[in-house]
């Protein structure tokens, strides 16, 4: 989630969940077939048939160190996903006494959170991903409902490519943001994005949304499109990432420098995960 973004204000339309939000509904969607979900109807971790986990410090300076299957830190209950964001101090695996990197050089970290995927479990190109969520509150609040890149054979980030689904930051609370992110043939990061706003974004569960074709990706919020990208535009050389297969990624990350200073007293803070849903069009659409 890199922090350098190209944005474009758009204005919201406020919608609402165009089917009934029930798993039996998911497989009626109507010009789509379900081809794969988590409903988080169960109890206990997150299903590890479907879900990986990322563990420390991992990117873009954020402060949390991602903890490894720890139920203070992401557990299923009551139907939902949990991931916790908290403030406690944490060992970190990967310090290293008089290293001045960001995520050596200190022995403990003070905050803790998780972060989940579906990376080598489950991947897949062209249809739409939907995933109904409610967001956090606070200063310094990160959370994010996206994808990378599975195909490497150019290279990792960015040439594997980058769908933001959904970010939230902190210092922006009625804000929503999703954004691309590709690579250049001849090295270096480009992106393409907007933004949308609502008041309920702490209050509600709302659907984020992908639509992704052979020619377009197009990023919904609830029943509103608010950015378009023409996939051309990420041409590489003979290389398009975005015609390549894509995983799933959920967490919530805290601090860094785009989401602003982390405020201690809304913490612990959760992104709560209905369900997550991915369609392809029937052979009929």
């Amino acid at each position: 989630m890199p922090v350098n973004k190209i944005i474009i204000a758009a204005s919201m339309i406020a919608g609402l969940c165009s089917f009934t939000c029930h798993p039996a509904a998911a497989q009626k969607k109507k010009g789509w077939k379900l081809i794969w979900q988590e409903e988080f109807n169960y109890t206990g971790l997150p299903d590890t048939s479907k879900w990986s986990y990322e563990v420390g410090h991992v990117r873009n300076r954020e402060q949390q160190y991602y903890t490894n299957a720890r139920p203070e830190n992401i557990q299923v209950a009551d139907g939902l996903l949990h991931i916790k964001g908290r403030k406690e101090d944490w060992p970190n695996a990967a310090y290293s006494p008089g290293s001045r990197e960001w995520n050596r050089k200190d022995s403990l970290a003070r905050y803790t959170s998780a972060s989940i995927n579906t990376n080598k479990k489950f991947a897949f190109t062209y249809g739409r991903i939907e995933v109904r969520a409610k967001l956090p509150a606070g200063g310094g609040m990160w959370p994010a409902i996206w994808m990378l890149g599975a195909d490497h054979s150019h290279g990792g980030w960015p040439m594997a490519g980058e769908i933001d689904i959904m970010e939230f930051i902190g210092n922006e609370p009625s804000n929503i943001y999703g954004t691309i992110h590709w690579g250049k043939a001849g090295g270096g990061h480009t992106s393409s994005g907007s933004k949308i706003s609502a008041p309920s974004l702490h209050d509600d569960f709302h659907v984020y949304a992908v639509e992704w074709n052979r020619d377009e990706l197009s990023v919904w919020f609830d029943d509103s499109v608010y950015h378009r990208f023409p996939l051309a535009k990420a041409q590489a050389g003979d290389f398009n990432a975005f015609r390549h297969p894509f995983y799933i990624l959920l967490n919530l990350a805290m601090g860094a420098d785009w989401p602003g200073p982390i405020d201690d007293s809304v913490l612990p803070q959760e992104l709560l995960v209905d369900w997550v849903r991915v369609y392809q069009p029937k052979k009929n659409r």
